[in-house]
C-alpha cells in the first residue's frame, strides 16, 4: 500500500519534496564532480607509469570515460525496472546510492590501483544510472489532483538544482585535484553522495511510495513477440499481436517503432559530440594558455560554461526566440528544432576543429577561445536534448511512455560506446576527430531533417479513459535530459 501523509496545501509543495530537491542537488554535485576530472586524472595520474606515450594515453583515457558513461546511461534500464516492477522507487533509490557511495569510496581509495579504481567506476554506473530514471519519477509521484499545478514549477526547481551542483562541481573539483590531489578531490564527491543518501533517508516518513505493479502482460517486447507469432494478419505487421493484447497495447508499440525510427538513427551522433566535452573538449584544454587575466584556469574547470550557460539561454529561447519564430509564421516545432540543433553541434566542432589547425600550427591559443563551442554546443543541446525528450515523451501512451524513456537513454549509450571503440583504436587525432564527428552530426541533422517531413505527429497526454486528470500527477519531461535522467 502507498503510505500517503496528510494533505498539503494547494499551494504549498508536499513536505518531503525539499528532502528530494536536497538528494538531487548534492547527487549531481557528487557525479559531475567525479566526472569531470576523470579524462585528466587519468591521463596526468593513473595511466602514467603504464602508458608513458600521451597521446596514447590520452586516447585511452578517452575510452575510458566514454565507456564510464555508457554504463552510466544502460543502467537506467535495469534501476527502472527494478522500481516499476518489483521494488518501487523509493527502495531502489536508497538501495542503489548506497552502492554509489561505495563507488566513491573505492574512487578515493585505490588512486593507485587500476583493478580498485575501475571497480568503483562500475559502482558509480550502477548507482548512478540505477537511480537516474527513478528520482524524477518520484518527485511526479508525491502530487495529487489537488496541487498538480505545483508540477511544473517543482519540476523547473529540478532542473535548476541539478545545473547549480553541475555549476559548482565543474568550478571547484579541478582545483581541488590540482592542490590537493586525486584522494581528496574524488573524497569531497563520495561525501556529498552519502550526504546525498542521509538527506534522501530523512523524508522517509512523508514521501508517498508508488507500490511497484508487477510483469506487464501487455508490454513491447510482449506484443512484439506475438506479433511475429501471428504473422500474415494483412495491414501493419504488428496487428496480428491484437489476438492476444487489446488495441491500445497494439497502437503503443506502433507509437514506440515511430519514435525509434527516427530517434535511434540520428539522436547518437549529438551525445557523441556533447559527451566529448569531458573528454576530447579537456584534452584539448590542456594545451591551451590557462591564464585569464588573474585567473588560472585548469582544463576540466571550462565545462561549468555549459550548465551557466544553460540556465541563461533556455528563458531566452523559451521565452523569446521561439515565439519571435511563431509570429513570424515559422514555429520552431520539436522536428525543425531537433536537426537544427544537430547542424548547431556540427558548427561547435567546426570551430573546435579550426581552433586545433592553428594550434597544431604552432599558435598556442588563450583557453578563453572555448567559450565560444561551448556557446555553439549548449545551444544545440537545448535545441536536441531538451525538445527531444519531450517530443519522444508526448510520441507514446501512457502504457508505452517507460520504453520510450528506456530508448532515450539508449541512444547516448550507443553514441559514448562508439566514441569508446573508437578512441581505443586511436583512429582519429588532432584536428580531424572534430572534423570527423561534425561531419556525422551534419549527416545526421539532414537525415533527420528528411525523415521528419514524413513523420505523422501523433501526441498522447496523461488521461485516463474518460479524459479527466489522473489521480496522481505524473511528471513532465525535464528540460536537461542529459543531466536529470
Amino acid at each position: 500500500m502507498a503510505r500517503t501523509p496528510s494533505a498539503p496545501s494547494s499551494d504549498r509543495f508536499p513536505p518531503q519534496i525539499p528532502y528530494i530537491i536536497g538528494n538531487e542537488a548534492c547527487e549531481r554535485f557528487s557525479f559531475y564532480g567525479m566526472r569531470n576530472i576523470l579524462t585528466v586524472f587519468l591521463i596526468d595520474y593513473l595511466l602514467r607509469n603504464a602508458v608513458p606515450d600521451e597521446g596514447a594515453r590520452s586516447a585511452q583515457a578517452k575510452s575510458l570515460m566514454h565507456l564510464f558513461m555508457a554504463g552510466v546511461y544502460f543502467c537506467p534500464l535495469l534501476g527502472g525496472y527494478l522500481a516499476d516492477r518489483w521494488f518501487g522507487k523509493y527502495k531502489v533509490i536508497l538501495w542503489l546510492s548506497l552502492v554509489y557511495c561505495l563507488g566513491h569510496a573505492c574512487l578515493a581509495i585505490f588512486e593507485n590501483n587500476a583493478t580498485g579504481f575501475y571497480t568503483g567506476l562500475v559502482l558509480i554506473s550502477l548507482g548512478s544510472g540505477g537511480i537516474k530514471p527513478c528520482v524524477s519519477a518520484m518527485v511526479g509521484d508525491q502530487f495529487t489532483a489537488e496541487n498538480k499545478h505545483l508540477v511544473k514549477k517543482v519540476f523547473a526547481i529540478f532542473y535548476w538544482t541539478i545545473n547549480f551542483g553541475s555549476f559548482f562541481a565543474s568550478l571547484t573539483i579541478p582545483l581541488t585535484l590540482k592542490h590537493l590531489g586525486p584522494a581528496v578531490a574524488f573524497g569531497i564527491p563520495g561525501v556529498l553522495m552519502f550526504l546525498a543518501t542521509l538527506i534522501f533517508w530523512g523524508g522517509r516518513k512523508y514521501y508517498v511510495v508508488v507500490p511497484p505493479t508487477g510483469p506487464n502482460p501487455h508490454s513491447f517486447l510482449k506484443v512484439v513477440g506475438s506479433a511475429l507469432r501471428h504473422r500474415g494478419q494483412g495491414g501493419h505487421w504488428l496487428d496480428g499481436a491484437t489476438r492476444e493484447h487489446p488495441a491500445e497495447a497494439v497502437e503503443g508499440a506502433k507509437a514506440v517503432l515511430r519514435v525509434s525510427g527516427l530517434l535511434l538513427p540520428t539522436i547518437p551522433f549529438f551525445w557523441m559530440l556533447f559527451d566529448q566535452k569531458a573528454s576530447t573538449w579537456v584534452i584539448q584544454a590542456r594545451a591551451m594558455d590557462p591564464h585569464v587575466g588573474p585567473v588560472t584556469f585548469q582544463p576540466s574547470q571550462m565545462q561549468f560554461v555549459n550548465p551557466a550557460l544553460v540556465m541563461i539561454l533556455i528563458p531566452l529561447l523559451v521565452g523569446v526566440v521561439y515565439p519571435a519564430f511563431q509570429k513570424a509564421g515559422w514555429e520552431l516545432t520539436p522536428l525543425r528544432r531537433m536537426p537544427i540543433g544537430l547542424a548547431v553541434g556540427a558548427l561547435s566542432y567546426a570551430i573546435a576543429g579550426y581552433f586545433q589547425v592553428v594550434m597544431d600550427q604552432g599558435t598556442v591559443l588563450n583557453i578563453s577561445w572555448q567559450l565560444l563551442p561551448y556557446v555553439v554546443l549548449t545551444l544545440a543541446e537545448i535545441l536536441v536534448s531538451t525538445t527531444g525528450l519531450e517530443f519522444a515523451y508526448t510520441q507514446a501512451p501512457r502504457e508505452m511512455k517507460g520504453i520510450i524513456q528506456s530508448l532515450w537513454l539508449l541512444t547516448t549509450t550507443l553514441a559514448n560506446v562508439a566514441v569508446a571503440i573508437a578512441s581505443a583504436l586511436n583512429v582519429f587525432s588532432g584536428a580531424g576527430q572534430f572534423f570527423f564527428y561534425g561531419g556525422l552530426a551534419l549527416l545526421a541533422a539532414g537525415a533527420m531533417a528528411f525523415m521528419a517531413r514524413h513523420y505523422q505527429v501523433h501526441d498522447y497526454y496523461q488521461q485516463d479513459v474518460g479524459g479527466s486528470v489522473p489521480d496522481r500527477a505524473q511528471p513532465p519531461p525535464l528540460a536537461d535530459s542529459s543531466k536529470a535522467l
